[in-house]
């Protein structure tokens, strides 16, 4: 059976504002976040459709918060709350947030992608 753990997960991203390890099980990633200050990460997901994150989400947030922004209300989830975030949400990050979310691989490199293209874009200019 395919499994994983976060001391077993290669660190993905090391960036002052996030900690990130991701693991492909059967089709879904796993995904390791630590969250080391408030971030709203909206504009990363601009060009995708509505400039929203098209990829659903499973998670539990094993400390601290986040909460997921749709266009008609917000969802906040903090330590022990197990949740889904559906297509076409922004999250809102905040310090000291662990989260491990499982999310489908193909719908969650598209929207890498165009983040990654944001990224690159905000570093070089």
């Amino acid at each position: 059976m395919p499994r994983t753990s976060k001391t077993e997960a290669p660190l993905t991203v090391d960036e002052p504002m996030i900690e990130a390890r991701y693991v492909e099980l059967g089709g879904y990633t796993v995904a390791f976040e630590t969250h080391k200050m408030e971030f709203d990460p909206a504009p990363l997901f601009r060009g995708l459709p509505d400039d929203r994150c098209q990829c659903p989400h499973f998670g539990v947030v094993v400390s601290g918060k986040v909460i997921y922004r749709y266009a008609d209300r917000e969802e906040t989830y903090v330590a022990g709350d197990a949740y889904y975030s559906a297509p076409g949400h922004l999250p809102l990050m905040f310090p000291d947030t662990e989260l491990i979310e499982f999310s489908p691989t193909d719908a969650l490199d598209t929207t890498m992608a165009v983040v990654s293209a944001n990224i690159a874009a905000a570093k070089a200019g």
